[in-house]
């Protein structure tokens, strides 16, 4: 890019700015010529669009400009001294501040707002450094979708809970409302398009209303000599969500989508426009009857970040309420673009109000955000915290960020972060303060997990974790406590009916479970092992049946109709030995719906008709047969030497849409002991993601790890898991 093309982007300057900024941009596009975005386009662009930002839409000097290209070339080449002798001590100072504040990560502030707040304000000496972040922000967000999912979840939270409000503080308000439209679009894709598309099949009945409204007051207008032009302004998708959240109505409802701006052209004396915009305001309420209550009045008083404006609400001839805003020219473009436009030029004299008004912005930049000494305290409580959502998004003490549903506890994000560390939770610290494991999560906090190895799961937990994953562990291992304890009652039942010379078939089994009113046969077994019940009882209930019933042909129980051979003597213990291969005459085959491999924790399952089935552990049935059919459950453990075969086991991958990303996968499959033996994908257009499944064959578990390993690490993978 020339100085030719420098001139056409940056019109405003004249040439000793565009020098200033030709100057710093071929620096930076030398720096940053290897570096890519993350959709592999030139890293240029980045400052570049910022820079249009910084220029454009909030007017800020060549300075800046060039503040902007050199703050990113001495991120990579961090030679500053080229600055202050060739840029001058205006830009070094800027570029100083926003390297300071690029280094700043969330997990080193753990995202806290207000500390992260403090550093940006700390490192900024001048406000404009402030405002360039803002402007660099609001380039990021209008490349959100450039981003993998984590990134950019962490970057709509960072603006949702940091960004907009420091706009908001500035008077930016067009860049303020754009970012929150924007975040809106990503948390809630279906609101924001039916608001959106209500608006647009509206737009011609606002057009109508505010003709309507000009007519009866043009000709006053006229005779008082008073230069206007009147906007439509309507509210973001955002502000109209949240008014029909609030007031519980639909679109339809809201009677402030849309103000009426008058915008009085007159020259920049502040009494006189004072008394034009009362002028007009008077002409309004005569003609419209108005909502005295509803009256705002920034003109006698400007807000602490320079907005001036008169507010007042009226109700039409057909009985509509309008928001009537009447400002000045001047006080327009502030209102559009804050006060960054006085330092257009370096050396202007500041007049007493902006001098004012910085003083006032350092006050609110270094106030708490929404503390009582806030200027925006009512905006932060009133907008920021209501933002809708139906996730929390938490981090660990190391800056991860996690998703979890809106309502998520303590112990919900203890699991999330491990099944063992969920099981072993005793409670936790939320942005340094103990909670217990019921507490709930906001988004935004920080939380550490206290542990200990004495802690173990109740059934009081199910009451109040709210994520699935959670969910399942705790029921798992409350079904493992009593497991164990009906794999000692089985045993010693059996060994008792053995000396009893007494069978127990299914029948017999079912029937005494019905009169005792066990739940489950895993919690007759159960109270067997632990005690509960005498087994001497059970010989009698046994007997009592038998005398009860009808005299009939024993059949053949499922554990006669097992080759001799399934049961082998290890110990004391009954385990059947399994390689890849059957071990001739002992029938035994991996079970399809959790398709284990050598060196996974497995166990048997007697079928009918089948022989033994080899499940996972962590099969999505292995609760159930456990629970239901524990006579049949075979201990089974995996012979000592490696496999000599290869098993087929599915994977699912879901990733970001990018094409690569599926020759990727298969390389790292085709780099292991591994081949790929199914390979289906399919575009999730709504969510940006590939839904990927395949079946791979791997000698080993070790081996699958691997290949998971590597797949899990790739940029665009959002998650793996097996089928």
């Amino acid at each position: 890019m020339d100085r030719q093309n420098i001139a056409e982007l940056f019109p405003r300057y004249d040439e000793a700015g565009l020098d200033l900024v030709f100057k710093a941009y071929e620096i930076a596009a030398e720096a940053l010529k290897e570096q890519t975005r993350s959709n592999g386009h030139p890293f240029i662009e980045h400052p570049l669009a910022v820079a249009r930002i910084a220029c454009d839409e909030i007017g800020l000097s060549a300075e800046c400009i060039a503040a902007i290209f050199l703050h990113e070339a001495t991120r990579f080449f961090p030679d500053t001294d080229i600055i202050s002798t060739k840029f001058g001590q205006d830009v070094y100072n800027i570029v100083d501040g926003l390297n300071k504040i690029s280094t700043i990560k969330p997990k080193d502030t753990k995202l806290e707002a207000d500390n992260y707040k403090k550093l940006i304000v700390s490192y900024s000496r001048d406000p404009r450094v402030t405002v360039l972040k803002i402007a660099d922000r609001l380039e990021v967000m209008r490349s959100l979708d450039i981003f993998p999912k984590l990134s950019r979840e962490r970057k709509i939270l960072e603006t949702m809970m940091l960004y907009i409000p420091l706009a908001h503080q500035l008077g930016l308000y067009n860049i303020k409302s754009e970012m929150e439209d924007i975040y809106f679009r990503h948390a809630e894709p279906e609101q924001y398009r039916a608001i959106t598309n209500k608006l647009k099949s509206t737009e011609g009945d606002r057009e109508k209303l505010m003709t309507q409204f000009i007519e009866p007051l043009k000709q006053k207008l006229s005779d008082e000599g008073i230069k206007y032009k009147l906007k439509v302004r309507t509210k973001t998708a955002l502000s109209i969500y949240k008014k029909m959240q609030k007031q519980k109505v639909t679109f339809e409802g809201v009677f402030d989508v849309f103000a009426i701006r008058f915008i009085i052209d007159c020259e920049e004396d502040r009494d006189i426009e004072k008394a034009l915009c009362w002028k007009v305001f008077s002409y309004v309420t005569e003609e419209y009857e108005s909502d005295t209550k509803r009256l705002r009045d920034w003109l006698s008083n400007p807000k602490p970040n320079g907005y001036e404006s008169l507010h007042i609400t009226v109700k039409n001839q057909e009985g509509s309420f309008l928001e009537v805003q009447i400002r000045t020219k001047r006080m327009d473009d502030m209102a559009e673009s804050g006060l960054a436009s006085h330092w257009s030029y370096k050396g202007i004299r500041h007049e007493e109000t902006l001098d004012k008004w910085l003083t006032a912005v350092r006050k609110a930049l270094e106030a708490p955000l929404g503390s009582d000494t806030d200027p925006m305290a009512a905006y932060y409580e009133d907008e920021v915290h209501t933002l809708p959502t139906k996730e929390v998004f938490v981090f660990t003490p190391s800056g991860e960020l996690r998703k979890l549903p809106a309502g998520a506890t303590v112990l919900d994000f203890a699991f999330d972060i491990h099944s063992n560390l969920g099981i072993k939770c005793t409670g936790g610290r939320i942005n340094g303060k103990a909670v217990r494991i019921t507490e709930k999560l906001k988004t935004g906090d920080v939380v550490d997990i206290m542990s200990s190895k004495n802690q173990k799961p109740s059934a009081d937990w199910l009451n109040f974790v709210v994520t699935n994953k959670a969910k399942t562990k705790i029921k798992q291992k409350l079904g493992e406590g009593e497991f164990a304890k009906a794999t000692d009652g089985k045993e010693l039942l059996g060994r008792r009916l053995k000396n009893w010379k007494m069978e127990l078939d299914d029948e017999t089994t079912a029937a005494i479970i019905k009169k005792q009113q066990f739940k489950t046969i895993n919690a007759f077994y159960a109270a067997i092992g632990d005690g509960t019940i005498d087994v001497a009882d059970v010989k009698e209930w046994i007997l009592e049946y038998k005398q009860g019933t009808q005299p009939q042909p024993v059949s053949q129980t499922e554990v006669e109709k097992k080759p001799k051979e399934l049961i082998q003597e290890q110990g004391s213990d009954d385990i059947l030995i399994i390689d890849a291969k059957n071990v001739k005459g002992i029938d035994y085959r991996m079970a399809r719906c959790c398709n284990p491999v050598f060196g996974d924790d497995v166990f048997g399952f007697v079928t009918r008709t089948e022989g033994i089935k080899i499940h996972r552990m962590s099969c999505p049935n292995a609760a159930r047969l456990m629970d239901m059919y524990p006579y049949r459950i075979q201990k089974v453990k995996w012979s000592t030497n490696p496999s000599s075969g290869n098993f087929q086991t599915g994977l699912r991958i879901t990733a970001a849409l990018e094409p690569s990303v599926i020759n990727e996968i298969m390389d790292i499959v085709n780099s292991f002991r591994a081949s790929i033996r199914m390979f289906n994908v399919v575009e999730n257009d709504r969510q940006g993601t590939y839904e990927i499944t395949m079946k791979i064959a791997v000698p080993s578990s070790l081996e699958l790890d691997k290949v998971t390993s590597q797949i899990r690490n790739l940029r665009n993978v959002v998650k793996i898991s097996r089928m």
